[in-house]
């Protein structure tokens, strides 16, 4: 055997389809779009799907199940993994700092999985029921977590701003917030002035 006498094996390979070059090539005359119809005329065109106007496969069948399109941004956190951390308060930044989530993530979620013995304070992300039971058997705690999507995650954000901004105000200003005065009354009649005179009634007319 040579290399000039390879060649890929009987059957393997066909030539492609010449359409529209005669008769003689087998392709000729309609060029295998046969006879009238949509679908022979130039730019005749059926989307993916189409069954002639009747109701399609793809909208007979009933929709199953749910893709959560923020579920990438979502990560899990273990107990093990809390357990390496230094910091003894732990939340979505801490997390992103030391590598346990990634940059982009948007939210975590405690699991229990692996064991944790050191007081730990979790706080911002969420925890399941048996990651919370562990973590208040070890002598941590968990902070209530706002609630859940994206609406919830910025309601709590500007209230801690809200919060840090009225602190500073207060230290420096160095005294508490002064109470509203209430709206001065209307001063008191005083003695011998007359009162206002009535307008006298119209007698009914019978």
């Amino acid at each position: 055997m040579r290399l000039n006498d390879l060649k890929p094996a009987a059957g393997s390979k066909s030539a492609r389809h010449r359409v529209g070059r005669g008769i003689g090539s087998g392709w000729g005359k309609t060029a295998g779009r046969g006879h009238k119809g949509q679908k022979s005329r130039a730019g005749g065109f059926h989307k993916v799907g189409f069954e002639g106007g009747q109701m399609p496969l793809h909208r007979r069948l009933p929709k199953r199940g749910f893709t959560s399109l923020s579920r990438r941004f979502v990560e899990a956190v273990r107990l093990s993994e809390l357990q390496k951390l230094g910091a003894d308060e732990i939340d979505l930044l801490v997390l992103k700092q030391a590598g346990v989530v990634s940059a982009l993530a948007q939210d975590a979620r405690v699991i229990k999985s692996g064991e944790i013995s050191r007081k730990v304070s979790v706080r911002g992300i969420g925890v399941t029921a048996g990651a919370k039971a562990a973590i208040e058997a070890a002598g941590g705690s968990v902070a209530v977590v706002p609630a859940a999507g994206k609406g919830g995650r910025k309601l709590a954000r500007y209230e801690e701003r809200q919060k840090a901004l009225k602190a500073s105000i207060a230290a420096a200003e160095g005294k508490p917030a002064q109470k509203k005065t209430a709206p001065a009354k209307a001063p008191a009649k005083q003695a011998g002035e007359a009162a206002p005179k009535k307008k006298a009634e119209k007698p009914a007319a019978k």
